[in-house]
């Protein structure tokens, strides 16, 4: 089973920059995207025509936030937000369950600059942890998405000057190694201890072509599920959003 996050950074513009060829070449069993940005009257049509299960939980916001899951495979039931407002508010998070796992796929709140928002991502990160923590006690976990952060030095390029800025503060660095501590792995970390390669690049300065990235977008699983992993890949060579897919292939 190959499971695929991306951030879109927006569907219907991801949608004229080859994003049905991308799909197509990643012959994925469920796709789980962050940053929609739209309501249920926008879904493309092209997206409709795919004929997968589609799951949505739109932002009250519009043109905001947004996430979706599509997949081949019909899922055994579905979720959508922690049952927590405000957070829920924004349509980040969409839970289905399959046969042997949880899948919950997440774009977890900005800091935003000075870290203005980071109070409502510190509750954020506190209502998501408990809520796979007990979805963790029912069946395996698999959690994925844009998490917002770079959680060591080695995931990110300049990470020396970046010490205490929004997706590297010291506050969202530990509410990751939290999360990592309470029975949950980094697949790519653990999987490959030295490896440099990141999923987002600010469109500013060249980063893309200059590869000055971080590591944001991740597949953490419960730890008695990491046996079920046969790999990832980081989709650093395919465009279309200022992220790349991330794939997880699992036995």
């Amino acid at each position: 089973m190959k499971i695929v996050s991306w951030n879109v950074n927006g569907l219907r513009a991801v949608l004229k920059k080859s994003f049905l060829e991308s799909l197509s070449a990643l012959k994925c069993d469920v796709i789980c995207l962050q940053e929609t940005k739209l309501q249920k009257e926008q879904i493309p049509k092209e997206i409709l025509d795919l004929k997968l299960y589609d799951f949505w939980n739109f932002a009250i916001k519009k043109g905001y936030s947004g996430t979706s899951v599509l997949s081949k495979i019909e899922p055994l039931s579905e979720k959508y937000g922690l049952g927590s407002k405000p957070h829920d508010d924004e349509g980040r998070v969409i839970t289905v369950e399959y046969e042997t796992f949880y899948l919950v796929n997440a774009y977890v709140p900005n800091a935003q600059p000075e870290l203005k928002r980071i109070d409502f991502r510190t509750s954020y990160e506190k209502k998501l942890l408990s809520y796979i923590k007990k979805l963790d006690k029912i069946k395996p976990v698999v959690y994925c998405g844009d998490l917002n952060v770079a959680h060591e030095e080695i995931d990110l390029k300049n990470p020396k000057q970046n010490i205490g800025q929004p997706g590297f503060s010291y506050e969202e660095r530990d509410m990751m190694t939290n999360l990592l501590n309470s029975g949950f792995s980094d697949v790519y970390r653990t999987m490959y201890p030295n490896g440099k390669e990141y999923t987002w690049w600010s469109y500013r300065g060249n980063a893309r072509e200059n590869n000055t990235g971080w590591r944001i977008d991740y597949f953490i699983v419960s730890n008695r599920f990491l046996d079920n992993i046969k790999n990832i890949k980081i989709h650093n060579e395919i465009y279309g959003s200022d992220h790349c897919p991330i794939e997880l292939i699992i036995k």
